[in-house]
Order: structure tokens, then sequence, then C-alpha cells
């Protein structure tokens, strides 16, 4: 899909153990996003961070932390994004999910 313009930037914050019947959320979210046909979505790993509890998690040797953050990052027009994020709901429950506007820009064939 061709994002030329305006288009909202979808940030979603797990940690690795996150999971919805077995299965890793990260996944299930990303499998969710390209079946709706979203135009991208990235998964990245966090180094450090802590969330609501203040727990740090980090991948520094000493730590050996199996529970680092992740963030999901999803771009498309406003309402594909809003009718994704209506039906997955129930995956996002207790995840903080950021929106933000952005203008989009293509590069390339």
């Amino acid at each position: 899909m061709s994002l030329p313009g305006p288009a909202v930037r979808v940030t979603v914050f797990l940690s690795e153990l996150d999971t919805r019947d077995g299965t890793p959320l990260c996944a299930e979210i990303l499998r969710r996003a390209r079946e709706h046909g979203l135009a991208g979505a990235t998964v990245s790993r966090g180094v450090e961070g802590f969330g609501r509890p203040s727990v740090l998690h980090s991948d520094r040797l000493l730590s050996f932390s199996d529970d680092l953050p992740l963030l999901i990052t999803i771009i498309d027009a406003e309402e594909r994004i809003q009718s994704f994020l209506e039906g997955a709901e129930h995956l996002l429950a207790g995840s903080l999910v950021v929106l933000d506007e952005v203008r989009a820009y293509r590069t390339g064939p």
C-alpha cells in the first residue's frame, strides 16, 4: 500500500514474556496486522527498560533477563489503523499503545 501524506504510527509496548494462548504476543499482533493488510509493521527488541511495576529489564551480561522490552511499530492510514485496533482490543489489553500522527513517504519503485 502506498502512504503518501498523513498516516498514523502505532507503537505497542510489550515484553518478551507476553503471550496469548501459548503464542508470543508480538507474533500474534504482527500476524493479525499482516492479515489486516496494513502497510507495514516492525518488532524491535529493547536492550533495557522498565514498565509500570518499575522492574528493570536489561540485556547486560550480568542480568540474564529473558524478559526484554519489545516495541511493535505499525504505520498506515488512520481509518485502517482504527479498524485494526478495534479488532485487536483483546490482544492489546494491558499493553501500552501509543498513536502518533505522522507524514509517511515511500522512496524507490
